[in-house]
């Protein structure tokens, strides 16, 4: 089968995006790892389905496939590509695109060539939902979980951004246990789902540094929901105020909230890297 790709980024966090539009694609999970392989295929973080809406207030729907192969719920950074890849390929002349995942429904809105915002829906703190496990290995403090693990324990804030983060707060970004502590938690039992791992330094109530290891991939240059997961938790803390500037490894996000039951809104780069055609 012949497939035709584009290769694109936001902040570093890179992904292949694959219309299934104009293409009849069909993708399993061993294709989507050979395809995401960085030495024997393409590579990437992500691999990005885009399919035709299921409901007439739809405009696409959106599946999201991380290196490993397993279909996951979300993506920030993707989400913004999304949107650059239809705008640029004429799929659609609307400045404001709704879109469908498997448990959410986004908006974004086209703010030029390169910048788009996200309207990410609201952070999701009850535990079942996220989904959390609370037991014996969880004790509630505040608004923060203490959580024993195979090392030790850790404070934490769990919160769903329409997939699983724990949210975590360093002193020294750099000198954050991101590959050690993020492969411990990303597998914990308490998580069914495995979840994303968010080293947040904070430098003002204005401005945060965050670290992400995503489960199914490692770490990666960054994470538009790990960005708005982080936000969020610091919000909730009073530790940040609504417009927080985020700075990653691979570049720069604007996060609004206003709390409670209000949208979450990112704003952020999305750029394209090159296209090409391969056969799997």
């Amino acid at each position: 089968m012949r497939l035709y790709f584009t290769k694109m980024q936001g902040l570093g966090n890179d992904f292949i995006v694959i219309d299934s539009i104009t293409q009849d694609i069909k993708i399993n999970a061993e294709k989507v790892r050979k395809l995401a392989d960085r030495n024997l295929g393409i590579g990437c973080d992500q691999v990005l389905l885009i399919e035709p809406p299921k409901s007439p207030q739809i405009d696409f729907n959106y599946r999201i496939f991380n290196a490993d192969g397993s279909e996951v719920q979300q993506c920030g950074n993707g989400a913004r590509c999304l949107g650059k890849y239809v705008t640029d390929k004429k799929l659609t002349g609307k400045e404001t695109i709704r879109v469908s995942t498997i448990n959410r429904e986004l908006s974004i809105k086209i703010l030029n060539d390169e910048n788009i915002s996200v309207e990410m829906g609201i952070p999701e703190f009850e535990p079942n939902k996220i989904p959390f496990v609370i037991n014996d290995n969880v004790e509630k403090v505040g608004h923060e979980y203490k959580l024993k693990h195979s090392k030790g324990e850790e404070n934490l804030i769990a919160v769903s951004m329409g997939n699983p983060h724990v949210v975590l707060t360093t002193e020294d970004i750099e000198q954050a246990p991101v590959e050690k502590l993020g492969q411990i938690l990303e597998k914990h039992p308490n998580f069914p789902e495995k979840v994303n791992v968010n080293f947040m330094q904070i430098v003002s109530r204005k401005e945060i540094k965050i670290r992400v290891f995503e489960r199914g991939v490692g770490e990666t240059q960054a994470c538009g929901t790990g960005a708005c997961a982080a936000v969020a938790a610091g919000i909730m803390n009073d530790k940040l105020n609504n417009d927080v500037r985020v700075k990653l490894s691979g570049g720069e996000l604007q996060i609004h909230w206003q709390g409670n039951d209000s949208s979450l809104i990112m704003s952020g780069a999305a750029t394209n890297v090159f296209e090409g055609k391969v056969n799997i």
